[in-house]
Formats: structure tokens, C-alpha cells, sequence
């Protein structure tokens, strides 16, 4: 049986590429191959950040809150993800400099004009469905997730996140899976 392959491969491009986190040590492995990408075809890179909550967190908390004080620990715990993530963003040369380290990590040598764009989204959710959303919403060309290793505790939580994602997008995905002894 003969596949249908095209005579011609065609170019694919990267112009806008969707990075998860769960702001893990081992998770920057897989932000080396977002940067990277992002250098190699001068596209726009988006760190997303999801916060787990949801409505069953929400009821179990109200029983030891009252809702003002839920809505500000909710609030609260955004923000400092989201500081967490730019901590190191004070201007674009930091920027520049950071996702240039990361690059050079992976590729060896890079060239020191390389400008990659950078911005970062937190939401709040459901890891899947907010990762998703924002991948439709941003038109993105590509997704970049970390993959830990075969453990069954990560492999369940992780591994279901990542599983989830691919089998309901249409993007591209590109899995990193975590070399062990970041794991």
C-alpha cells in the first residue's frame, strides 16, 4: 500500500508558540525547546501558567472561608504565580539575555542580535481546558509541553494533562520529556 506523500515537503513555519509550565525545576527542559524554536524561526513565545482550582476546591475551601476572603487568597495566588514566572522580566535586554542563555544551552552557539518576544499568561482552572482555550484563542502554530518520566504518581497527574491537551487540539504538539534526573 502506498502512502499519499507529497512530492515537495512543504516549509512549515512557527510564528506564534505556546509554552505550558507548572514552574517546576524540570520543567525548564522543555522551555529550552520553546526557546529555541522560538530562535530558530523568529517566532512570538507565550509561557502559560494554569492555577488548579475550580468549583469542588471552591465548595470544600467555603467551609473554612467566607467568599471575600476566598475571591483574595484566589486573587492573591495569581499574582504570585504570575511575579514568579516574570520575576526576571524587568526589561526586554533581561529577556533577550535569559531566553539567550537557554538558547545557547540547547543549540551551542547563538547569535547575540536573536529577538525573541516573550509574554506570559496565569489563569485559573482547569489545567487542560485553560491551556486549551488560550491555544485557540492565541491562533497559535505550536504547543510545547514537558513530559516527566515513567513514574506512576507524575505520569498520572502530568502525564494526563499532556495526554488531554494533545487528544483535543488540533495544534501541533512537541512533548519534552524530562530527562530523570531533573524529574
Amino acid at each position: 500500500m502506498k502512502e499519499n506523500i507529497p512530492a515537495k515537503i512543504p516549509k512549515i513555519e512557527y510564528k506564534k508558540i505556546l509554552y505550558t509550565t507548572d514552574l517546576s525545576e524540570s520543567g525548564r527542559h522543555a522551555f529550552h525547546h520553546a526557546a529555541s524554536l522560538t530562535n530558530c524561526y523568529g517566532a512570538d513565545l507565550t509561557v502559560i501558567h494554569v492555577v488548579e482550582g475550580g468549583p469542588e476546591l471552591d465548595k470544600r475551601l467555603f467551609s473554612y472561608v467566607d467568599e471575600k476572603l476566598w475571591e483574595e487568597i484566589k486573587t492573591r495566588n495569581l499574582q504570585e504565580a504570575r511575579d514568579l514566572i516574570i520575576r526576571r522580566r524587568r526589561d526586554n535586554a533581561a529577556i533577550k539575555e535569559c531566553v539567550g542563555q537557554f538558547c545557547e544551552e540547547v543549540q551551542g552557539n547563538i547569535s547575540e542580535e536573536a529577538d525573541v518576544s516573550y509574554s506570559v499568561v496565569v489563569k485559573m482552572g482547569d489545567p487542560v481546558e485553560q491551556i486549551l482555550e488560550e491555544a485557540a484563542k492565541g491562533s497559535y502554530d505550536l504547543i510545547v509541553m514537558g513530559r516527566h518520566g515513567d513514574r506512576p504518581i507524575k505520569t498520572a497527574v502530568v502525564g494526563d494533562v499532556v495526554r488531554r491537551v494533545v487528544r483535543h487540539t488540533d495544534i501541533p504538539v512537541l512533548i519534552v520529556k524530562v530527562p530523570e534526573e531533573n524529574d
